[in-house]
């Protein structure tokens, strides 16, 4: 079965320096592959290259058997890969069903002239979200009125709504409680039973080693090494994450 995303020697320069050199790995559909690293280690850029954000100095990215490299960040979208910000990007003055929506809007003609069908978008956000078992329990609440759980939780139900077969989670537990941390966790093994391929980013070990079908470790913008859960521990991927195991 080939790869849903392979990113094949990828490099990217900023002037004379060298944030990212020869990162390789593939991500699988129904699998979590966390990429691993400290702040500074180039995890930012690789997304950003798998995303569109950026183009790569060299290397490539292949996506459901297509080559994406080059391509702009919404034509990346639209061919199914999803990113997940820390920001979330969402509109805390809108409620869920007005953010599953945010800039394709559903509309409705009402005497020749359009009007946001709200009904019909809160609607959607209530069923995608009970998708993943999440149940918010006024739709029609602004989302800066909800738990940080219930807000990643939308984010994420957009990417699924949007039909995307590979979601890049950026550090999605980074500002939650612990209760809150085991509710991503468990969206994510969710979208896994889905088919959905998923890149997340992380420093935390816990959150590592809860999601991950495979670690990839990269320090100082190179692949330090790649693991499964079961054949290491904290302390060998802490080590990589130093670079001590280049």
């Amino acid at each position: 079965m080939s790869a849903l995303l392979e990113a094949r020697g990828l490099k990217k320069r900023f002037g004379g320096n060298e944030a990212v050199s020869n990162v390789s790995f593939v991500v699988n559909a129904g699998e979590c592959v966390v990429l691993a690293g400290d702040n500074g280690a180039g995890k930012s850029t690789v997304i950003k290259m798998i995303s569109g954000v950026y183009t790569p100095t060299e290397g490539e990215v292949h996506f459901d058997g297509r080559l994406i490299t080059g391509r702009s960040a919404e034509a990346v979208r639209s061919a199914g890969i999803e990113t997940i910000y820390q920001d979330l990007a969402l509109a805390d003055n809108l409620d869920p069903g007005l953010n599953l929506y945010l800039g394709r809007e559903r509309t409705r003609r009402i005497l020749g002239l359009p009007f946001l069908d709200r009904k019909a978008m809160r609607r959607d956000a209530v069923d995608v979200l009970k998708s993943l078992g999440i149940v918010v329990p006024d739709p029609t609440l602004p989302v800066r009125d909800l738990s940080g759980g219930q807000r990643q939780s939308i984010a994420i139900a957009r990417a699924i709504h949007w039909q995307a077969k590979l979601v890049i989670m950026d550090e999605p537990t980074a500002a939650l409680g612990v209760p809150e941390q085991r509710e991503v966790m468990a969206l994510i093994g969710r979208l896994k039973s889905q088919g959905v391929g998923i890149i997340l980013i992380s420093h935390n070990l816990p959150d590592i080693f809860a999601a991950a079908d495979r670690i990839i470790v990269l320090a100082r913008g190179v692949v330090a090494g790649e693991r499964r859960p079961s054949e290491t521990n904290d302390e060998e991927i802490v080590r990589m994450m130093m670079g001590a195991t280049l």
